[in-house]
C-alpha cells in the first residue's frame, strides 16, 4: 500500500484498540520511510460515520458519568479511564483529518499523522497505568463528544481545524495542569509523569490546529480571528468557559487578541 488516505482509512477502520495503535505506528514509519504519499487518484472520502471502536467503554451523555474522587485507587482509573478514551478519539481524529480533507500540502498530511503517531503512544501509556490499577479501557463509562465534533465539521476543514484541535483538544491544555497538582497531593507520582508528556506535547498538537486553521483561513481570505469567535458560537453557542492554561495556548499558536478575547467568556 502507498496510498496515505487509503492507510489513514484503515487506521479509522480498525476496532481493536491494540490494532489501531498498531496500524498508526505502522502507517506513520511508512510515511517517515516515503512509503506512503497522498495519492491524487485515491478515492473520494466516503462521508463520515462512527469510526472502528471496541464494544466497550458504553457511551453515555457527559452528565451521565459517575464522579469519583480521586482518593481510591479506583477514582484515580477512572480518571485515567477518561484521559485514555480522549487520546484514543484522537488517534482518530488525527487519522480523519488524513483522510478527509484532500489537495493539501504534504506538511499538512505529515502533522496529522505525526499527531495520530503520538496519540497513540499516549493511548498506550495511559492503557498500561490503567493495568497498573487493575482495570482496562473500557472499564468505565465515556462519552462521545470528541467524536460528535468531527462529525459536525466533516464538511468543512476550517471548522474542524477551528474547533477540534483549537477547542475541545485545547481543553486538555487547561484542566491538565490542575490535574497534575491533584494527584501529586494523593502521591500518584507515576500518573503524573504520564500526564506531564501527554501535557508538553498536545501543545504540539494544538499548534498544528492552528498552523492549518490560519492557513485554510489565508486560502479564503477570511480574519482567522473573527473566524474562530464566528465559529465558535455557531457550532458550541460561545460556550467556552476558563480557565484558560494562557501559556500553553500562546504556545500553541494563539494570538493576545485571542487569549484577551477568551478572557471575557469567563
Amino acid at each position: 500500500m502507498h496510498d496515505l488516505h487509503a492507510a489513514a482509512r484503515r487506521c479509522l477502520d480498525a476496532a481493536d484498540p491494540a490494532e489501531k495503535v498498531r496500524l498508526t505506528h505502522e502507517a506513520w514509519q511508512a510515511l517517515e520511510a516515503g512509503r506512503l504519499r497522498p495519492d491524487d487518484a485515491s478515492p473520494a472520502a466516503l462521508p463520515i460515520g462512527p469510526p472502528g471502536r471496541p464494544a466497550r467503554p458504553r457511551l453515555v451523555s457527559p452528565r451521565d458519568l459517575a464522579q469519583r474522587g480521586l482518593g481510591s485507587s479506583e477514582g484515580r482509573a477512572a480518571l485515567v479511564h477518561a484521559i485514555a478514551h480522549i487520546e484514543f478519539n484522537a488517534i482518530d481524529l488525527a487519522w480523519d483529518a488524513v483522510y478527509r480533507f484532500r489537495g493539501k500540502s504534504d506538511d499538512y498530511y505529515r502533522d496529522w499523522a505525526s499527531c495520530a503517531h503520538d496519540e497513540a503512544r499516549h493511548f498506550t501509556m495511559l492503557s498500561e497505568r490503567l493495568a497498573e490499577l487493575g482495570h482496562a479501557y473500557g472499564d468505565f463509562d465515556a462519552h462521545n463528544g470528541l467524536w460528535d465534533m468531527a462529525e459536525k465539521t466533516a464538511h468543512s476543514d476550517i471548522a474542524r481545524m477551528a474547533l477540534v484541535p483549537r477547542v475541545l483538544e485545547a481543553r486538555g491544555l487547561d484542566v491538565t495542569p490542575g490535574m497534575i497538582e491533584r494527584l501529586r497531593r494523593q502521591g500518584d507520582d507515576r500518573t503524573v509523569e504520564i500526564l506531564a508528556v501527554i501535557l508538553r506535547e498536545e501543545v504540539a498538537h494544538v499548534a498544528a490546529g492552528t498552523r492549518w486553521f490560519h492557513d485554510c483561513c489565508a486560502r479564503d481570505g477570511i480574519d482567522p480571528e473573527a473566524t474562530f469567535a464566528r465559529l465558535l458560537d455557531e457550532y458550541m453557542n460561545g460556550s467556552l468557559r476558563g480557565p484558560f492554561n494562557v501559556e500553553a495556548r500562546r504556545e500553541a499558536g494563539f494570538s493576545e487578541a485571542e487569549i484577551a478575547w477568551l478572557g471575557t467568556l469567563g
